[in-house]
Order: C-alpha cells, then sequence, then structure tokens
C-alpha cells in the first residue's frame, strides 16, 4: 500500500487527500526521458521560470550586474513560490523521500503519477507546513513504491491563510529500484562551490550538469563537501589567461558561515544554478557530508585558531551546520534530524546495495596518526560493526562502500598532522588504518565478494586498485577503490598513495596547476553502470563534459 509520511514546519495531517488509486495500480507508461521532459517545459513551473528580483544587500560590492546572476528574495505578497526547486532523495526498496522550500508559510502539496503530463493514476499527498522553524523547508517520504518505474511528481505550496493561493507547480522525476534483469547506473562526485569558484552564469551554472542529465542515471551518490561553508566568495577571480570568473554573490557567501542562517544560506546558495536545480529534479540523490559543510578538516571537540571566525568550537559550528544539512538535503526524516545518524545502507534492488558512510561525526582528533592499535579513527566501533551485520546480511550483487575520505591516499592537515586514514608509513596498520584492516579482513574472513569503494576530497579523479601481494598488511582480497570530483571547485592532485594495503594507481589525472578553475576543466564525476543480464559493472571516470577519461569492467565474482 502506497503511504506517505511528512517532515517540515508541522506534522501532516492524514486527513484531507483526495480520493484515488494507489501508485501500484497506476498504468499509465510513458518513456519519457529526462532531457525530454525538459524540452517540454514540465520540470519548472511559470512562476519558477520567471526573472528575479535582486533585493537591497544582495550583491557584494563591485558586482556587474550585467554578469551576475540575480539572488531570490522572500516575497511578502501575492503567491507563494519554490525559489530553491524540488528534489528527491533516498530512493530505495523502501521508498523515497521529496524535498522544497517555500518562500513563505505554505502548505507541501505532492502529486505522483506514472504519467508525465498527470493526466492518469494521480496520487495527491498533504504534505508538511513550511515555516521558519526549517527555513520554510519540508519534505514528503513516499512508501510502497511500485519496483522499475519512472515516477513523476508535482510539488506546489498552498497559503496556509487563503488555500486558493498557491505557487506555480514544479515537477521532477525519479526511477524506483528494479527487478532481476534490470540494469542499474549511477553518478557520483563531491566538492561543490570550493576554494572561491562559484556560480559563474557565463559558464553555465555547474557546467558538468547538463553532462550528468543527459546520462540520465537512476541516482547520484554526492560524496560530501555539498557546501563549502569555509570558503567565501568574491565577486570577481582573475583567471591565468588574462580574463575574469565572475561570481554570483550572497551576503551569506561573502564570509564564512557561524550562524545557523548562514549554513542555511550555503545550500540556498547552490540551489541558484538553474542547470544544477533541474539535474536535482530529475536525479534523486544519496548524500554524505565530509569536513566542509562546517570547516576544513574539522574534528569534534576542536577549537579552531581561523582568525575569520567568533565562535570557535567546532561543536558549535557542526551542530548548526548539521542542522542546516538535514533541512536542504532530500533524505529521510530519521537522517535529517539534527541528532539522527547518517551512515546508512540504500537498499537499490537485487544488484545493489549502497553504504554510506560517516567519517566525520565520529572521527579522532588530527594527529600524525601513528597510534597503536585497536584505534577507533574515523567510524567509531558502533558504525564499523553496523558496517559488519549489513555486509553480512546484504543479499545484493555488488556491495557500494561510499567513503567520504580514501583509503591510501595521504591527505595532510599542515606539516606533521594528518586529515585522512593513511600517513604515509608504508608498513603495518598505524592510527585510523586500524578500521580500514578490520574491515578488509572482515570481508575476506566472511567471504562477501563483489565490494567497491567510491570517493572523492581530493579534487582529481583516480582509479585504484588494491591486492595484498603488494601490500604491507595481506589479509584482504584484491578490489577496487574508484576517486572522482571537484564538481565546481579549485582542482589539486595528485596526493602520494601510501602502501600499506598495497593499492597501484591504475589511472589519475589531475589539475595542471593548484586550485585551476572551472572555466580550465578538471572537474571529473564518475559513472557506475550494472547490466542486469551478466551482472558486470562498468566504472567510466568523466569530464567536465561527460567525456570519458577512464573505463574498465568488473565481472562479479559468485556468491
Amino acid at each position: 500500500m502506497f503511504s506517505v509520511s511528512s517532515a517540515g514546519g508541522q506534522p501532516a495531517s492524514p486527513r484531507g487527500r483526495s480520493a484515488g488509486p494507489t501508485i501500484g495500480a497506476m498504468t499509465s507508461n510513458l518513456a519519457v526521458d529526462r532531457r525530454t521532459l525538459l524540452r517540454a517545459g514540465l520540470a519548472v513551473g511559470a512562476g519558477a521560470a520567471a526573472s528575479l528580483a535582486v533585493p537591497p544587500g544582495a550583491l557584494a560590492a563591485g558586482t556587474d550586474r550585467t554578469a551576475t546572476r540575480a539572488v531570490p528574495a522572500l516575497v511578502r505578497g501575492g503567491r507563494p513560490t519554490l525559489p530553491n526547486g524540488i528534489q528527491s532523495g533516498d530512493v530505495s526498496l523502501r521508498g523515497a523521500v521529496l524535498w522544497t522550500r517555500s518562500d513563505r508559510p505554505a502548505r507541501m502539496i505532492v502529486e505522483v503519477s506514472r504519467d508525465p503530463g498527470f493526466r492518469h493514476g494521480v496520487r495527491r499527498l498533504r504534505g508538511p507546513a513550511l515555516t521558519p522553524r526549517t527555513d520554510f523547508t519540508g519534505r514528503v517520504r513516499l512508501r510502497g513504491l511500485p519496483r522499475s518505474a519512472d515516477l513523476y511528481y508535482r510539488v506546489r505550496a498552498v497559503d496556509l491563510d487563503d488555500p486558493r493561493r498557491s505557487s506555480e507547480p514544479l515537477t521532477g522525476r525519479l526511477r524506483t529500484p528494479g527487478r532481476h534483469g534490470d540494469d542499474v547506473s549511477f553518478l557520483w562526485s563531491a566538492d561543490i562551490v570550493g576554494q572561491g569558484w562559484g556560480i559563474n552564469p557565463a559558464f553555465g551554472g555547474f557546467r558538468a550538469a547538463d553532462a550528468m542529465l543527459d546520462l540520465d542515471p537512476d541516482f547520484f551518490l554526492c560524496s560530501g563537501d555539498t557546501v563549502y561553508s569555509d570558503n567565501p566568495l568574491v565577486e570577481s577571480v582573475p583567471l591565468p589567461n588574462g580574463t575574469t570568473w565572475r561570481n554570483v554573490v550572497t551576503p551569506e557567501k561573502s564570509k564564512v558561515a557561524e550562524t545557523l542562517s548562514e549554513f542555511r544560506g550555503q545550500f540556498r546558495y547552490n540551489l541558484l544554478a538553474d542547470n544544477w536545480r533541474d539535474f536535482l529534479a530529475r536525479t534523486p540523490q544519496v548524500n554524505q557530508w565530509d569536513d566542509h559543510e562546517v570547516h576544513n578538516n574539522w574534528y569534534p571537540g576542536q577549537l579552531l585558531e581561523d582568525v575569520r571566525y567568533t565562535e570557535k568550537d567546532v561543536d558549535v559550528l557542526a551542530a548548526r551546520a548539521r542542522r542546516a544539512w538535514g533541512e536542504y538535503v532530500p533524505t529521510s526524516p530519521r537522517v535529517a534530524d539534527p541528532h539522527g545518524r547518517i551512515y546508512r545502507v540504500i537498499h537499490y534492488g537485487p544488484l545493489l546495495d549502497v553504504f554510506v558512510l560517516d567519517m566525520r561525526t565520529n572521527k579522532d582528533p588530527n594527529t600524525p596518526n601513528r597510534q597503536a592499535l585497536p584505534h577507533e579513527g574515523v567510524l567509531g566501533d558502533a558504525q564499523v560493526a553496523w558496517l559488519e551485520r549489513g555486509l553480512r546480511r546484504s543479499r545484493a550483487l555488488w556491495k557500494v562502500l561510499a567513503n567520504d575520505l580514501p583509503l591510501g591516499l595521504v591527505v595532510p592537515d599542515g606539516a606533521v598532522n594528518q586529515e585522512g586514514l593513511a600517513q604515509g608509513d608504508p608498513g603495518a596498520p598505524l592510527g585510523r588504518e586500524g578500521e580500514v584492516a578490520r574491515i578488509l579482513s572482515f570481508l575476506k574472513r566472511h567471504g562477501i565478494r563483489n565490494h567497491v569503494w567510491l570517493t572523492a576530497d581530493v579534487h582529481y579523479t583516480a582509479a585504484h586498485h588494491y591486492a595484498p601481494e603488494r601490500a604491507s598488511y595481506r589479509n584482504f582480497d584484491p578490489f577496487w577503490e574508484f576517486v572522482s570530483g571537484p564538481l565546481n571547485a579549485g582542482a589539486f592532485g595528485p596526493n602520494t598513495l601510501d602502501a600499506t594495503f598495497g593499492p597501484r594507481a591504475v589511472f589519475v589525472e589531475t589539475a595542471p596547476h593548484p586550485n585551476t578553475s572551472p572555466a580550465e576543466g578538471s572537474q571529473f564525476f564518475g559513472e557506475v553502470a550494472i547490466d542486469g543480464g551478466s551482472g558486470r559493472m562498468t566504472v567510466r571516470l568523466r569530464g567536465i563534459d561527460g567525456s570519458v577519461r577512464y573505463q574498465t569492467v568488473l565481472h562479479a565474482a559468485p556468491r
């Protein structure tokens, strides 16, 4: 039975829903891809397509108004609007989450159908009230979805005082997990609006978004650094070729984020990019968080030595950032809750389970990372035990472990301390490497095959193959780790590989110089495609225009 739950300013009431068939009873099966949907104009309502007004103080001093996109303001008169678009996330066998944000107090109303024109089999759902408590954001959780279906959802905001006043509808699409024999494909990347590179309309918003949309993935895995709360933007940045990169700027993006309002503004900023909103409306997300949602290389208990900050207690900053992340990222209410657990598994049918790790909340302080074992490092014993249970129970052919910190790349934090899991010592596991060794030996001991690790963080793309015959620590089976990103941030690399687990860099593409801008390329995302018939996994590392930079085919071992 199709059901719904809501999260927002207040719980949704089961009353007021129109009668209609369940999703499982819908019969329309029109084959309309996301690009066709865009060209047909279904994805963006007339209100969202209108020009944006520029509120006082929305642009930094010196802004070139002809080159910089305007910033939406909260409008008090007329009808509600949905200025930040719509999104879906955590689509799995258990359901899906729909998200939006209003410009004022309003009720979230959702319609779902298999028909992109919403002429047949429409299910209308009464969502939560969108109130200042959640910055006017809200979500509706769908359950009991049909398998292997393209579902179209239409969202509007209805004025709380006058139900005759509602926003123009915005329409998106999501694809539900398949059955045996169905293919699966998804993309991953990370690192959005970092190192001073924001939304530049002259370069098409987030340039990679168009290529990502054309690939029509089942979902997008964002491997952390969804925003850069510690990287303020200025309006113009000189480029090496003598031209100028011009950022859209807002008050919240003009300083480091410290208040809850400023953290919320980091997420609103990214949604000013038209093609990014289009991509998110048509592509469900699976989200992690890493460090820049709060502060570079942060860990619990840290006191910042950063003169830009008035609030030095990183735990206070992290709590505010965590709340904003939960309000703006389309995850289940349990994950979105500021006290909820970010790590989780996404069951995406018989071919795929995605284990989403949290390598920040339980992270130990950054030291030289040479502590004796056993040692809790970035996951913590509770999360490792959860992961081991989940891996043993998984019946999916492939297990993807989404690790926002790479396993074998050395990521320093200053001259001595280490931000990452590795530290450059090629010998036996030390410090945070102990957790990696524990998980790898567990996989071997229980005969769990077909696991692939996907990561980001280092702002370049690479394919790493790990093998015991090359390693100091040998109690594991060979496996692959693939690196991608950034999506719209400065590009760097390469980092040094630590030999403890025997990695070999099969492919690496880095930036031509540190902090290469998106205008120069060096932006990357990855693609995973699993063939439903053979079970083969094809991994492609792609450039900003979607071009394939590297490809390999992995054959599933018998289970």
